[in-house]
């Protein structure tokens, strides 16, 4: 991939209008009616034995959950793509700051009241080191049913911990649709950038090696002449 393909722009151009609709909407409307409903759904589904278990799902976006994850990716990537190894890290920094930017932007209070609900930070953080995840996986040699276990359980991860968020009372469903649109909107055009200047440094490194192999030959070349004789 030497660059942002087409594909990668429609749906770059895509994630961050779907966003700046939902920032629009979060900053100058009421919360509306879909987010009631769906806030008041996820309320029938509220069962005692269920919140250790969502509060834990839940802790995958928190610091403790994602300094963990960032750490195996880095060492998983580390031998088989270097440049991801240490991209990574970047990325996710990245995320961190993006979403404190958006969340003062907007400030919109969560369902429970508590400041800063837009966008959902949680499932922005995880769209982002899940979705590289998945790009990763498609790109990688590993088996077909391996990279479709692995699609699959990215997804369900994010999935998870988004409806954990809905079940907690920490966001409204527009936040948690912030999140995900935010969150391809900075992931699809960083995988653009980094594959880009990775090209870059490949066709630099491919240029050098072939005219350093160009003058081993000129200097082998001149060796093999024979000297020309001198007249007596």
């Amino acid at each position: 991939m030497s660059g942002i393909s087409r594909p990668l722009l429609i749906a770059t151009l895509l994630s961050l209008a779907s966003f700046l609709t939902l920032v629009l909407l979060a900053a100058t409307l009421p919360i509306s009616d879909l987010d009631q409903r769906t806030r008041m759904l996820v309320h029938l589904t509220r069962l005692p034995v269920l919140d250790a278990a969502m509060n834990g799902v839940s802790g995958l976006g928190e610091n403790y959950g994602l300094i963990p994850l960032i750490a195996l990716g880095v060492a998983l990537l580390w031998r088989s793509s270097r440049r991801w190894a240490v991209a990574l890290p970047l990325l996710m920094a990245g995320t961190g700051a993006l979403q404190l930017v958006a969340k003062w932007a907007i400030d919109r209070p969560r369902p429970n009241l508590a400041p800063w609900g837009f966008p959902s930070g949680h499932v922005l953080s995880l769209v982002v080191f899940f979705g590289l995840m998945i790009y990763l996986l498609a790109s990688s040699t590993v088996t077909r049913p391996l990279r479709r276990l692995g699609y699959a359980g990215c997804a369900a991860t994010v999935l998870a911990v988004a409806f954990s968020r809905l079940y907690l009372d920490a966001h409204w469903a527009s936040d948690v649709a912030g999140g995900f649109t935010l969150g391809l909107a900075y992931l699809l055009p960083a995988i653009g950038l980094v594959e880009r200047i990775a090209a870059h440094r490949d066709g630099d490194r491919r240029r050098d090696s072939e005219a350093q192999v160009e003058l081993a030959d000129d200097e082998r070349g001149s060796l093999d002449v024979d000297p020309v004789a001198e007249p007596i």
